[in-house]
């Protein structure tokens, strides 16, 4: 059976309605309101379902923090529960409530200090419309036993939505699950330093934390490195890891990566990163001479080979990096990224490029694609001698429509990917070309095809099954049926001809 990693799509209802309570309020500001709300009733349903095991279990210890506090759950003092804030959510003060609420869990769980918003007092904000979203928040349940955490999903969403409103380019938020799931299969961050310059809302250290527990491994193991330049995304993503129990040097503040690099000295084992697509105002010409452009200064307009390069420069001298990039950035030339790539290549840095399928992103309706950057391509361990060929997988044609706009891989899809890649990396791994889907090319081809390197150029067409029908029958049954069809084509001209004659309109 095919099993994808989508969740329940009840986002866009949701948003419809926490829209229309907005009012006058500018979106940029009415985002902290909502998104605060999200996640106090998040760690409200997380702690009332650890609250309702217990209860049932009849030890008394449903109030005992220790309970809540050795699975990672964050304790919700009994002013600060969501059904107190919903039973309070007509009141005139319902703003100083949930104010205090923050500043309650607040003091209750240090790793959240200073990261939840304290603005639902101020005069300006309207209480009524207020009341009316902790209604709308109030009908679903974030969290329950045996479902998946929705938490990221309806951030996924409610981000990628404030920015359009707000004219933010899309895909710099939170990238879907499925995408991350495939990069970290393929690159298996199992130990080490793992780094993300452009960490969002921590979904790249999740699906790792994930992959580790689900190799039985120690998540003590990985120490996480990552820097967000968006305020609200930063404090999302330290909420994300506290909620795992998860340390993590996310720098003391949000901040630029390119012009405030947190991380200076870092060398990483693992890079997951999903830079923000396209971006043409991040500051190049402020650092036109930076040690980072090793391989060629990037274009003012455009920063994808700004991020390709800072990640080459954080890489350990084994480091792997996987990264998703918009697909432009398999063939532009201009402004000097096709030297920038070329440059890339012939230093045997590209080790795969996946072609992507569209509308795997929720803000964004754009393909995309992988690169994955190694430091050593040579035999070392169990990784085969892979020098100066670059695997390339076209991988378009894979996903599934969850709804009408947006589309998901399902998890044999993802294993397909990154099995395909560890069979051509791993020693024991036995790979094959399959035309339509993977190659392994030679850096000589990529010359032919002038550092070019979108896969479906390597990857050929996919073979059609043979019909057993012969060619020429095929052929004489084609002209047959073409042949009827002109023949009607010339008959309607005629009778058109003829009526529009008859009105006065001949030609």
């Amino acid at each position: 059976m095919t099993t994808t990693t989508a969740n329940v799509g009840f986002e866009e209802t949701l948003w419809k309605a926490a829209d229309k309570l907005r009012g006058s309020m500018d979106s940029a500001e009415y985002k902290h309101i909502v998104l605060g709300l999200i996640f106090l009733k998040y760690i409200s349903d997380k702690f009332e379902t650890k609250y309702n095991e217990l209860l049932e279990e009849g030890d008394g210890f449903e109030e005992d923090r220790d309970e809540y506090e050795s699975e990672n759950i964050f304790w919700v003092p009994a002013e600060a529960r969501w059904e107190y804030i919903k039973d309070h959510a007509k009141d005139t003060k319902i703003g100083q409530i949930i104010d205090d609420a923050m500043i309650l869990i607040e003091k209750e769980n240090p790793t959240l200090k200073g990261v939840l918003d304290k603005r639902y007092a101020r005069p300006e904000l309207d209480k009524r419309r207020l009341g009316e979203l902790i209604d709308l928040i109030s009908t679903i349940k974030l969290h329950a036993n045996g479902e998946k955490d929705l938490l990221g999903r309806v951030y996924e969403y409610f981000l990628g939505k404030f920015a359009s409103v707000e004219g933010k380019g899309g895909g710099e938020f939170y990238t879907p699950t499925s995408v991350v799931k495939t990069l970290v299969e393929m690159i298996e961050p199992y130990e080490g330093r793992i780094y993300d310059p452009c960490c969002g809302s921590g979904g790249m250290f999740i699906q790792s934390e994930k992959f580790v527990e689900e190799h039985q491994g120690k998540i003590g193991n990985l120490s996480i490195y990552g820097q967000e330049l968006n305020s609200t995304t930063w404090k999302l993503c330290r909420m994300n890891l506290a909620i795992r129990g998860l340390d993590a040097n996310l720098g003391t503040e949000h901040a630029d990566t390119f012009h405030n690099d947190l991380h200076r000295t870092l060398k990483a084992d693992y890079i997951l990163a999903n830079p923000p697509f396209n971006i043409s105002d991040w500051g190049g010409s402020q650092l036109a001479d930076d040690v980072r452009w090793k391989y060629g200064t990037p274009p003012e307009g455009n920063a994808n080979y700004a991020w390709l390069q800072h990640m080459v420069y954080h890489l350990s001298p084994n480091g792997v990096a996987g990264i998703v990039l918009a697909n432009g950035s398999l063939s532009s030339n201009t402004s000097n990224e096709g030297e920038i790539r070329k440059n890339l290549i012939e230093a045997d840095l590209v080790d795969c490029i996946v072609a992507l399928p569209d509308k795997l992103f929720y803000s964004t309706g754009i393909p995309v694609c992988l690169w994955i950057l190694n430091r050593n391509k040579k035999e070392h361990a169990t990784f085969r001698n892979r020098e100066h060929e670059i695997l390339f997988i076209d991988a378009r044609n894979l996903g599934t429509m969850v709804d009408r706009r947006h589309r998901e891989l399902s998890n044999e899809e993802i294993h397909k990917i990154a099995d395909t890649y560890h069979n051509w990396r791993n020693v024991n791994g036995k790979y094959e070309d399959i035309q339509g889907f993977c190659k392994a090319a030679k850096i000589e081809q990529v010359r032919e095809h002038e550092y070019v390197i979108t896969p479906g150029r390597y990857v050929g067409i996919e073979e059609t099954e043979d019909d057993g029908i012969p060619f020429d029958e095929k052929m004489e049954k084609l002209t047959s049926e073409l042949g009827e069809l002109f023949a009607l084509s010339r008959r309607l001209e005629e009778e058109i001809r003829k009526n529009l004659g008859g009105i006065g309109y001949g030609f």
